[in-house]
């Protein structure tokens, strides 16, 4: 080729096949009442589905005014959020029901009683007009320091997760809400949190956690999330959500799933910084992936993930095949879920709090505290997982106005002063500490350790998973807070 000669044009796409390529993308973006234009040009070209964030919510009647606006755009759009209850939810100043996280849940084993807290979740989603949940998690906790998964599971076996798995799917389902089981193959058996690095569980096929998902397809879940995970026995080369052997021949082939498979978000750092966006999303669909998710709320990010997919198929590297047969498990998807229900039946609003309290039964009595002094001590809040901001005092305040307290999130650089000013604070007060994951996060058993030594009656509370504790919520939700709280002050 001479230096005047220009390469030749590449293919333009069929229309339809343009348009199934956008129905393999699911879009975040900013803002609570405005359509950004660039989200609206994908809509228009067809776009799956957008996901909502903390960032989109400002109170439910908003929330639902900008759902019918995307609805308008696009009737089939599917409009989906992350909504596995407890500590982790975007919905909190919507006024979303209260329940526990799914671990409280295990602890009590009562699936009638999941399927009413899963019930109350799918209730508020129809009456927002969000039509798909990404939840719930099918991982079991099997590292005790697993980062991620943790209280986020129903708990640590896996015949206890497929039960409430079951519960939980058919109640959402019951509303005319998509559930999603996340993360395929598990991501519970990992050191790692694939939201800042590639994760991996080395452990053997025949140990590997695929009981849950089983459970999940067998109650006719619609959708799986896959996880940004590398399982060598699977495939050593590939995390799950690339893996053709992982998303075809495993998921596809031997258990038989039939419903819409949908990544976690490309821009974690196990996916981005390894392969880079554009290039997962492009990798992710070849290997079986029918959506993928740009949770991102920058849209030129979207942008790249979308047109790399479109240049794939042009040059053959994706098959149109495999796009149009995405495609379609999606549209059978928003044919099933996208129209939001009419009228919106009542949900038990107390479901939640009754499953906190349950879980806190058969726990250590406790003499009741009277104006304590309540130090909370808790990690900085995940960057990708919404914290709503829930903590002990507020919930102890709401039973005993004359308690005081101290919170601590994140670690001080001071431990000896900071338990220097909390002890001078506290003055004859009868003292709790409450910690989350201290064996997570050495500096909370530090400081806690600390304050015990020289105040030895006081009351240890776990926020978290056990450590040994009087007393434990499995969950930092805010009815496990007020559970704890009622337990403290002696109010049940």
């Amino acid at each position: 080729m001479t230096h005047t000669e220009r390469p030749p044009a590449r293919t333009v796409l069929p229309v339809d096949l343009d348009e199934a390529a956008h129905r393999c993308l699911v879009a975040g973006f900013e803002g609570t009442t405005a359509v950004p234009d660039t989200l609206k040009r994908l809509i228009d070209r067809g776009l799956g589905g957008v996901i909502l964030f903390t960032r989109n919510v400002r109170d439910a009647e908003q929330v639902r005014r900008l759902t019918d606006t995307l609805r308008a755009l696009r009737p089939d759009l599917l409009v989906a959020i992350d909504n596995e209850g407890g500590g982790i939810g975007h919905l909190v100043a919507a006024d979303a029901p209260e329940v526990p996280g799914s671990y409280a849940l295990g602890v009590v084993d009562d699936p009638a009683l999941t399927a009413r807290c899963a019930d109350a979740l799918a209730g508020h989603l129809a009456t927002l007009g969000i039509t798909a949940s990404y939840a719930p998690v099918a991982d079991v906790q099997r590292q005790a320091d697993n980062p991620i998964v943790r209280t986020r599971a129903f708990g640590d076996r896996a015949e206890l997760v497929s039960r409430h798995l079951g519960a939980w799917i058919a109640a959402t389902e019951a509303r005319g809400i998509a559930s999603c089981a996340k993360h395929f193959p598990g991501h519970g058996g990992t050191l790692t949190d694939s939201h800042h690095e590639l994760a991996v569980d080395p452990r053997p096929y025949e140990e590997l956690d695929l009981e849950p998902f089983r459970a999940a397809i067998a109650a006719g879940v619609p959708m799986l999330m896959s996880a940004h995970v590398v399982f060598p026995a699977l495939d050593a080369n590939r995390p799950a959500t690339l893996s053709r052997r992982i998303l075809r021949d495993l998921l596809r082939h031997e258990l038989d799933f039939e419903g819409v498979l949908v990544s976690d978000a490309l821009e974690m750092k196990a996916i981005a910084d390894r392969y880079g966006e554009a290039a997962g999303a492009r990798i992710a669909l070849a290997a079986g992936a029918d959506q993928v998710i740009v949770a991102v709320a920058d849209l030129a990010v979207t942008l790249e993930c979308r047109d790399a997919v479109l240049a794939a198929l042009r040059d053959g590297v994706l098959g149109e095949e495999r796009v149009r047969e995405a495609a379609g498990r999606v549209q059978r998807l928003v044919e099933r879920y996208a129209t939001p229900a009419g009228e919106v039946a009542p949900w038990d609003a107390e479901a939640g709090l009754e499953a906190a309290r349950r879980a806190l039964g058969g726990q250590v009595p406790l003499a009741p505290v009277s104006g304590a002094h309540v130090v909370d001590l808790f990690p900085a809040p995940h960057p990708a997982l919404n914290w709503g901001g829930e903590d002990l005092l507020t919930q102890v305040l709401a039973v005993d106005p004359t308690a005081t307290g101290t919170a601590v999130a994140g670690e001080p650089v001071d431990l000896e002063g900071v338990a220097g000013e909390v002890l001078a604070k506290a003055g004859d007060a009868p003292l709790v500490v409450a910690t989350c994951d201290a064996g997570l996060y050495p500096w909370q058993k530090r400081l806690r350790d600390l304050l015990v030594a020289r105040r030895p009656g006081a009351v240890q509370v776990a926020t978290g998973l056990p450590d040994g504790s009087a007393v434990c919520s499995y969950g930092r939700g805010r009815v496990n807070l007020r559970a704890v709280a009622e337990v403290l002050v002696g109010t049940r």
